[in-house]
């Protein structure tokens, strides 16, 4: 590992001791040696931070006093990296040896890029992938290109994406700087997909490198009810934030009828507590809808691109 990277690869952690030493272990035998590799520690309560500084010494360790969630924990890692290209990938996840190598590769080859996405296969069963780059609905929902496909080549093409999936991918630090970090108010879950639209809507473009592959095991660390509250708050956190308000009323009867469904199925599985925290999270959402509509005004001021572009990459 170099001691000036190019690119640093950031590790958010909470409570990962168990699954650290897959994910770091994978990272020493990458083909690519410009690069440096940092554990942000969101105030675990395990041993992860005794591991870390016993058995991998070459890892800057940041412990932070409180939780900050992943998305502060990445920030936090970012504002302390030396490298030209941040990599954010998340401790339950194993790398291909080619993985940096292939990020860089792409950054280098298109310039307009400002985010490089992974092709994310399952860590159990390895021919399914999990992402092969991000999409975006005109109904308003995220989703991942070939989610839960066998991998049968379909998705070894070269292209340009809406977004990449956060837990395994590579930001120019340029284009942050540019348009910001993470949104912590966030905290966890479509905090990638509020970055890529202020990506798009800056001009700077996402490129898939079907070649950077990585293995994930999910929720790991996160999911159930934590996830369905998040991502039923953050969903509408992001459309109110980030999609333009044309095209919001362009689109409004899909937006709405899409969220409907949401709320009928959870609704219908109601004994369910994921289905409850996803009505709570939608509600929130909600309530919250008038102060994050305000904050598109600073998404606003970088947009260098026309409704026209936008639409062309909506799915």
């Amino acid at each position: 590992m170099a001691d000036t990277p190019r690119i640093s690869v950031i590790i958010p952690n909470w409570n990962g001791a168990h699954l650290l030493p897959t994910c770091l272990d994978a990272l020493r035998t990458q083909s690519y040696a410009d690069y440096e590799v940092i554990v942000v520690d969101n105030a675990s309560r395990d041993e992860s931070c005794a591991l870390i500084r016993r058995a991998y010494p070459e890892v800057r360790l940041l412990p932070l006093p409180t939780n900050r969630g992943l998305t502060g924990g990445c920030n936090a890692g970012i504002a302390i990296a030396r490298g030209e290209i941040v990599a954010l990938l998340n401790n339950d996840t194993e790398a291909d040896q080619q993985w940096l190598e292939a990020l860089v590769s792409a950054l280098d080859r298109y310039p307009d890029a400002g985010s490089a996405a992974t092709k994310i296969l399952l860590y159990d069963r390895r021919d399914v992938l999990n992402s092969a780059g991000d999409l975006y609905g005109r109904d308003g929902l995220p989703n991942s290109r070939g989610v839960w496909q066998q991998d049968r080549g379909q998705f070894d093409r070269e292209e340009y994406v809406f977004g990449a999936c956060g837990g395994a991918v590579a930001y120019r630090r340029r284009m942050l700087d540019e348009i910001g970090l993470l949104d912590e108010g966030f905290f966890m879950y479509c905090e990638d997909v509020d970055l890529a639209w202020r990506a798009q809507l800056a001009g700077w473009r996402c490129i898939y490198a079907p070649d950077a592959r990585i293995f994930h095991r999910l929720s790991a660390t996160g999911g159930g009810v934590t996830a369905s509250y998040y991502t039923g708050r953050n969903t509408l956190y992001v459309l109110a934030k980030d999609m333009p308000p044309t095209l919001r009323r362009k689109y409004a009867r899909l937006i709405w009828a899409a969220q409907f469904r949401i709320a009928r199925d959870a609704l219908r599985a109601w004994r369910g507590e994921a289905a409850r925290a996803r009505l709570r999270g939608q509600l929130a959402g909600l309530r919250d809808w008038p102060r994050l509509a305000r904050r598109h005004r600073e998404v606003a001021q970088f947009r260098r691109v026309s409704d026209e572009y936008l639409e062309s990459i909506l799915s």
